[in-house]
């Protein structure tokens, strides 16, 4: 497949494409008679697996790491696993601290909404919202 449709398929933009073939991401591609990149189909889960790293944040230089493991083929595999366990290791990580951040945030809108029960229950009694002190002149 010519480049445009690669893009078309995979949701890259030529240039990206053209960018993760030179830094290595991706193989070189064929090229046709004419000289116009020819890719083989099944470049497209490579791109969407490059896209599961990326999205999980992985560091192109690991990308890059795993790109070039994997060209050297099966004697890396041991390797290979071994950066993705490593990875999957600091997702899972991040994963937990935004857990935890979202039981802060849960907590935060549940104050928020105790408030305004508050205020209903107290009818007459509305406690006005608290703002910061004037400053006492001299």
């Amino acid at each position: 497949m010519k480049i445009g449709e690669l893009a078309r398929r995979s949701g890259l933009t030529a240039y990206t494409i053209r960018y993760y073939e030179q830094i290595g991401l991706l193989p070189v591609a064929d090229k046709d008679a004419s000289g116009q990149r020819d890719y083989d189909t099944s470049i497209l889960s490579w791109i969407e697996f490059l896209g599961h790293l990326k999205t999980t944040g992985m560091p192109i230089r690991e990308m890059l790491r795993y790109a070039a493991l994997r060209q050297m083929g099966p004697a890396t595999d041991a390797e290979r696993c071994a950066l993705l366990e490593t990875h999957r290791d600091k997702v899972r990580a991040h994963i937990a601290d935004l857990q935890s951040n979202l039981l802060v945030l849960d907590a935060k809108i549940a104050g928020y909404g105790d408030a305004e029960k508050r205020i209903e229950t107290n009818g007459h009694q509305q406690r006005k919202p608290l703002r910061a002190r004037e400053a006492r002149p001299g």
